[in-house]
């Protein structure tokens, strides 16, 4: 099943996990006119084996691009590259998944010191904010460029202009008494807060230029960070948070997703 996405998209954090998974399955279901590049801070490393695999799988389809979220300088060369392959499509949807997680969980408070909450913001929140700040006018770019799908869809969608933030349950405030026990994690679970305020402002910042903004939290996955208990595979989470972003419209705007499409309370 094709999706209905195309053009330049952007996956940060793509070398494992939901990031590897987002990239593979963009490359396996959209159509000739898409192209992805995939950011990850070690494109050449061991850890990265698999993403380059990808690309001879689905030669011309990917891009691999150098970006650490923590150093503005790599996310200012990164937005260079991309301003130089992008062209006059711009780039029509960033994912801003990259994310990291400190100290181990269950990370209680007791374990958890100043400089995890800070290494934790500046990756989760400081990046995505700088990254698409600087991304702005390719997305500006995409969102004017004429398109037959877009005269037949809504005003905001995923096919015109978007920036996807990958956020979590654990980050809802009104969820915490329910889900706390799971794992305490304070610096990723208010990092995460941050970022579905920083999805909030960009959406009425950028909705006059065409662009839609939305969180997806996308369930607990059996990833590094989510571990083998998990009940999702990343096959199923990345194909459900696809779906739900061929579907997203102007009503979903600064709103927190799931990877089915429910909304989750702030």
């Amino acid at each position: 099943m094709a999706l209905r996405l195309d053009g330049n998209i952007l996956v940060t954090g793509a070398n494992r996990g939901i990031g590897l998974e987002l990239v593979k399955q963009l490359a396996e279901k959209t159509g000739k006119g898409a192209h992805v590049y995939a950011a990850c801070r070690d494109p050449q490393g061991d850890r990265s084996q698999v993403l380059r695999n990808l690309i001879t799988l689905h030669p011309g389809k990917i891009t691999v691009i150098q970006l650490d979220m923590a150093h503005e300088d790599s996310i200012s060369a990164a937005v260079e590259v991309l301003r130089q392959k992008t062209g006059a499509g711009g780039l029509k949807v960033l994912i801003n998944n990259a994310a990291i997680n400190k100290p181990d969980p269950p990370a209680p408070l007791s374990v958890t010191g100043k400089k995890d909450m800070m290494e934790v913001y500046e990756t989760n929140v400081a990046g995505p904010f700088i990254l698409t700040k600087m991304l702005l006018p390719l997305l500006q770019r995409a969102a004017k460029t004429p398109s037959a799908d877009k005269d037949h869809g809504d005003e905001l969608s995923c096919r015109r202009s978007a920036v996807i933030n990958v956020s979590t349950i654990f980050s809802s405030v009104e969820k915490c008494p329910e889900t706390f026990t799971l794992a305490q994690v304070y610096p990723y679970r208010t990092s995460k807060a941050a970022l579905n305020m920083l999805t909030r402002c960009q959406a009425e910042d950028f909705k006059a230029d065409g662009i839609l903004v939305a969180a997806i939290h996308p369930g607990w996955v059996q990833t590094d960070m989510g571990g083998d208990q998990a009940p999702l595979s990343t096959q199923d989470s990345v194909l459900g948070m696809l779906n739900v972003m061929s579907t997203l419209s102007s009503k979903d705007t600064g709103m927190l997703l799931d990877w089915e499409g429910s909304r989750i309370p702030w």
